[in-house]
């Protein structure tokens, strides 16, 4: 499994866990839901500051995103 695979796993089962939608999500981060899609589907990486944004809309630390399970 590749980095950006476990970021986007990391998002999705924290997001369901939380029980937000990806386009709340998105907002709480400051992003659209379509960028959000394509990070949450691995097509797109996620910047060091992206990460952060996403992290905090998710109330969780930003390492957490990236740990394997």
């Amino acid at each position: 499994m590749t980095s950006r695979d476990r970021l986007a796993h990391n998002i999705l089962d924290r997001r369901h866990a939380m029980g937000i939608s990806q386009e709340e999500l998105a907002h709480r981060a400051g992003i659209s839901r379509g960028y959000m899609g394509r990070v949450e589907n691995s097509k797109f990486s996620a910047t060091l500051d992206l990460l952060d944004k996403i992290a905090r809309a998710l109330e969780i630390d930003p390492m957490l995103l990236l740990e394997k399970r």
